[in-house]
Order: C-alpha cells, then sequence, then structure tokens
C-alpha cells in the first residue's frame, strides 16, 4: 500500500497534536524548575491525573500506528526526539545540509544529568536519531546495531546547541555514520563525538519485527524500511 501524502492529513488533528505536545513539554519543564509549596503540587498532580483519565478513554494498541504517523515517509508525531506531540521530545528539526543532517537544539533542564549539564544518556538519544537520519538522507536505511559515543566535555543546559551527522560508510546492508553535538557559539569544538552502524534486516526478519502492524484503521501496514527517523527537513533557504 502507497504511503498517504503528508498533505492528505487531517490539519486540525495535526494542530491539536501539535499544541498538546507543546503544553505537555511546557508543562514537564516547568514541573522540574517550580518551587512551589506542598499544596499546590498536590493540586497539580490532581489536575494532572484528571487530563490523563480524559485522554485515556480513547487509545490505540502499541502496534496500531497512530492517524498521523506515515513509517515510510518516515513522519513520526511521537517520536521521542523529534515528535512534535511527544512530551518528552526537545523536539528538533532535522535538515540536510551538505554532506548530511544538521540540527539545533536548547535543552532545559528535565534533560539534566549533572548539575547544569545535559544527562549523558540524552546524548545518546539524540546522536543516535541524527546518525539515522543522516543514514535517510542518503537514501539508506536500516536499524541500529551498534552506537558508540566519545565525551569530550559537559553539555551546557540552556544553550544553543547544534548537531552534524554524516554517512561514512555504505557496505550494501549496512551503513556507518558519524555525528557531534557542539555549542553553537563553537561549532568546531565536539562535546560527543558518534559512530553508529545500521544493518537492514533480511527480509524474514524484517516480516518477523514488523508483520503485525496496522495503520490507525487497523489495516496491515509494515513499515517498508523498518526505522523510526522522522523525515529529514531540507536545507534551510538564508537568503
Amino acid at each position: 500500500m502507497p504511503a498517504e501524502p503528508a498533505d492528505q492529513y487531517d490539519p486540525a488533528l495535526m494542530a491539536a497534536v501539535t499544541d498538546l505536545g507543546t503544553a505537555l513539554r511546557e508543562l514537564v519543564d516547568v514541573s522540574v524548575r517550580t518551587t512551589v509549596d506542598a499544596g499546590e503540587l498536590t493540586a497539580a498532580a490532581a489536575r494532572a491525573r484528571e487530563i490523563t483519565a480524559r485522554l485515556a478513554v480513547a487509545q490505540r494498541p502499541p502496534l496500531q500506528l497512530p492517524a498521523l504517523d506515515d513509517p515510510i515517509a518516515f513522519h513520526r508525531v511521537y517520536n521521542p526526539v523529534t515528535g512534535v506531540g511527544s512530551a518528552s521530545a526537545p523536539p528538533l528539526e532535522i535538515r540536510q545540509e551538505q554532506g548530511g543532517v544538521v540540527a539545533d537544539a536548547v535543552l532545559g533542564l528535565a534533560y539534566e544529568g549533572p548539575p547544569g549539564f545535559l544527562h549523558g544518556g540524552m546524548s545518546g538519544l539524540l546522536m543516535d536519531q541524527l546518525l539515522g537520519a543522516a543514514a535517510i538522507s542518503a537514501g539508506l536505511w536500516g536499524m541500529t546495531v551498534r552506537l558508540e559515543l566519545d565525551y569530550r566535555g559537559p553539555i551546557p543546559l540552556q544553550i544553543p546547541l547544534v548537531l552534524r551527522a554524516r554517512v561514512v560508510e555504505d557496505a550494501g546492508r549496512k551503513t556507518v555514520a558519524t555525528g557531534t553535538i557542539a555549542r553553537a557559539d563553537a561549532p568546531q569544538r565536539a562535546l560527543v563525538e558518534a559512530r553508529g552502524i545500521f544493518v537492514a534486516p533480511r527480509e524474514d526478519t524484517l516480516a518477523d519485527y514488523f508483520g503485525a502492524v496496522t495503520d490507525a484503521a487497523g489495516r496491515h501496514r509494515p513499515p517498508g524500511r523498518p526505522t523510526d527517523a522522522t523525515s529529514v527537513a531540507p536545507p534551510r533557504d538564508l537568503t
């Protein structure tokens, strides 16, 4: 079944998912920074549970894709790195640049590890996504089989960052990509360097992994390329 073009998605649903995702990210951010008293926190928790109950009246099973998702076009609205509907995503917009992909980010206290700095595991999550997006941008694909990170320095929170990735090897079913995270004001000084190996599953394994996936209407819809990377935006026109 061919992928449904993104312009056929319900615009009202997309706007609502994006709005809720934004509101939830704002809530998560303020929840780790607030200094209100215990009574205010208890009242806020009760209101949050009311909203949870309201949203819980209709839920999809794990192997059913959201109505706005298109895995063939790498469009995933709840992706934990790039999904506009995800409360845990920054979210990043990954775009093409010469030789690879790039993204900008400002990460808040919700992602804190050492005081004032990014949690090291978050660096792995971000770079796995960027490296996979670099493979997609190069017309390749695969599932992560190895991810290596070298931490050259702590990544400060609440300052502009730049993330880059590119493919360095195309060997049939195997793709190798490398990438970096740096401060935007010092882009040549990598604070994290990453290398990932992605392998396309064989046909029988692909069917075993994704054969039960359906679309939002319950129709059989396994992804043709097994990746959760979202679409890569074109380069920005800075003129």
